[in-house]
This record gives C-alpha cells, structure tokens and sequence, in this order.
C-alpha cells in the first residue's frame, strides 16, 4: 500500500517553520512505534472492506453524503472522503478513485468567493457552516498532494489558501483571564463556534474549535498558507477551557465554567498532537482525565456522542503507541498505561459485532454515514496513509 500524500517540492519551504514546533515528535515516534502501513490484523479487514463497500454504494450521484433529513452534507463528505483516503485510495488510483473525485468535485464547486467551502444559506448547513467548512478544509487539504500540475491544481491551490484565511476570520477574540505571556499580557485566545465569530456574536465552543485545528493542520502540512497565530490563539483557547480537573469545558461564553466533557477532553488530545504538543503539561492533563472517564466503545454512551468521542480518542492513543504514555508518565504502572495494542483488542471486536450485514454501523441521532465513517477511520489508523493521522 503506498503512502497517498505528496507534498509539492516547491512547497515544502512554506513548512520549515511549522516543522521546527514538531521536534517532540520523536519522543513518540521511534523505533518499532513508527507508523508503518498494512497492519490492520487479518480478522478485520473484511469488516472494514464491507464498511468502505457500503459508504461507495450510499454516495449521491454528485458526490455528495449526508446524514439523516439532508443534514450536514460538507461534513458528511468530508468524513466519507477521509475514510476512503485511509483505505489507500488516491485521486488517480485505488479502488476507490472515482468516489474521491467526484467528492473532491462536489466540494470544489461549493467554494465561495469568500472562501468558505459550502453555503450557510443551503438546507443541512445553515446555522452550522463552520463544521462542514472545517471538515471539506480537512479532506481537501489531504488530496491536494495528488493532484496533478495544472489548471485543477491551481485553482485548488487557491480555494484552500481562501479557506485557510475564512477560517481565520471567522475566530473568535478573547483575552485569558487566566493566563499571561512572556511580557506579562494576557494571552489570545481563539475558538470557533458554530457560524462565524462576526455572524455569532462572538461565540466559541469546544468541538468546531477542535474542527478548525486540525483542518488548519493538515492545511499547512499540504504547503498551504496558515497564518501561525490562529492555530496558537486556538490552543490557547483550548488551555482556558481546561478546568481543575482536566476536562475542556463546552464553551467559554458566559465566562466559561462547567464540567468538562470527555468528548472534548479527547478531541483536545488528538488537537494538541496534531499542533505538534506531545508532551506539554496541558496534554497530560488531557490524558489524565480521558484516561479516568472515557468508556470502551458500545459501554456507555455519552449523551449520543461516544463515536465522535472514539474518533478523536483513538487518534490519540494511536499516536500514543506501545510505549508514548510511559514516557510521558514513566511513574505508571504497566498494566494502568493506555496502548494501541490494548484500545483496539478492546475495541474492533465491539466494532466488528455492532456492523450491520450491509457493512454499515447505525445509531445515534446523526446516522448511518456518520457512524460508519467514523468507525472506519478508527480501524484504518494503523493504514498510516494520511499525514494528519500518523505518529
């Protein structure tokens, strides 16, 4: 299986700064912990191939998904799109090529002149835009490698740098009352909410925060333009929003408060490894609380938000490996250190006994796409394909 992301030579200057925040890595990602591809065990891979099978027959004729009532279609498609990319299929080439392109397509033809990808004003979206934007910024981002020199290539080129740039004005802007920078100023903190900051007055909530990061992210690994500050400023926001305990809150309106969330608390994880954190406090603090309340999957349901919760907390220990939580907490003990190995023993075989014989998974208030994106993506990590996913 090959590794489906190229990065553009001449691009590859635009990440040098980027890259200089990513030296923690290695604290991670040596030796046999290394991402290598084709290590989903054997037992499955028919389940999986069954999952993608399904997600290739329910794609709309334009190439489009969407989640129950014509909901959320820019981020069903993206999410569709990501889990296709996973399996190893590319733009050119792979068994899934064709359902690529013409999402890729679909996507592409709803870039606005501001750069936002999609509409607020079409049914599915409206009232909501920032999510579908943040996951077509994901996707897209993630096929830009592949696209050939020319015309399509260009013109992508220059709806991602736009997008790139909505995301950034469509931030929040607060002030920490928490903490201060070098200079003693309080710091930036920058969070996203459901609509832009300027359309919501302000509002800010945790799962579109964790949304546009990691969009941002795989933007800048492509060679595209991120303005440095949005991506810190989001961090920030993520680092106000951690109470006592550890958990992210739901949001910092109203001056902030509450009990934080295990939803969050795992999607700031898999926030915090993507913005190249590894090993700071905060990211311990992080796992510490995941570690105390994240259920198996199937055990608890969290408020009907368990898959989206699995999707950002199997990231994390994914990247985690066999021996990443031991460095980071060398006092622990053996069997109370969270692994790779372990998460998924735990949890493909629930993953493989709750799909359907279509090869979906249903549940949840959302749907079907959803759910079978989102739990193919969890057992395609080992695939290694996508840069944003890998150790």
């Amino acid at each position: 299986m090959r590794t489906p992301f190229r990065l553009d030579p001449t691009r590859r200057e635009a990440l040098a700064a980027g890259a200089a925040g990513l030296g923690a890595l290695a604290l991670l990602g040596t030796g046999a912990n290394r991402a290598r591809a084709d290590e989903i065990p054997a037992e499955y891979r028919p389940c999986v191939d069954k999952g993608l099978d399904w997600l290739a027959k329910t794609q709309s004729k334009d190439g489009h998904w969407e989640a129950f009532g014509g909901q959320y279609p820019l981020t069903m498609t993206g999410l569709s799109g990501m889990a296709m990319l996973m399996q190893g299929s590319t733009l050119r080439e792979g068994k899934y090529k064709d359902h690529i392109r013409r999402a890729v397509d679909w996507l592409m033809a709803r870039s606005m002149p501001n750069g936002m990808l999609g509409n607020p004003n079409i049914p599915g979206e409206a009232g909501r835009y920032m999510y579908g934007h943040g996951y077509a910024l994901l996707f897209l981002s993630c096929i830009y490698g592949e696209e050939d020199e020319g015309e399509r290539r260009r013109k992508l080129e220059d709806q991602l740098t736009r997008a790139a740039k909505f995301t950034r004005d469509a931030q929040t802007e607060r002030e920490s009352t928490r903490f201060r920078d070098k200079a003693n100023k309080p710091l930036k903190l920058g969070g996203w909410g459901y609509i832009s900051a300027k359309e919501g007055n302000n509002f800010d909530e945790g799962s579109v925060t964790i949304t546009q990061v990691q969009a941002l992210r795989a933007a800048r690994d492509a060679g595209i333009v991120v303005p440095p500050d949005a991506i810190q400023n989001a961090v920030n926001y993520l680092q106000e929003s951690t109470n006592e305990q550890g958990g992210v809150i739901y949001s910092l309106a109203g001056g902030g408060g509450g009990d934080g969330r295990p939803a969050l608390t795992s999607a700031a994880i898999s926030c915090g490894f993507s913005a190249g954190d590894y090993n700071s406090p905060l990211v311990k603090k992080w796992l510490t609380f995941a570690r105390s309340v994240v259920q198996p999957v199937g055990d608890v349901r969290f408020a009907q938000h368990d898959e989206y919760t699995h999707y950002y907390y199997a990231q994390a220990i994914y990247k985690l490996g066999e021996d990443g939580y031991g460095k980071l907490f060398p006092e622990s003990k053996e069997a109370d250190r969270l692994k790779w190995s372990t998460y998924r023993a735990h949890t493909f075989p629930k993953l493989k006994a709750a799909q359907t014989n279509d090869g979906s998974w249903t549940g949840g208030q959302v749907g079907p796409s959803f759910i079978t994106a989102v739990h193919l993506a969890i057992m395609q990590l080992d695939n290694a394909c996508l840069p944003i996913y890998q150790r």
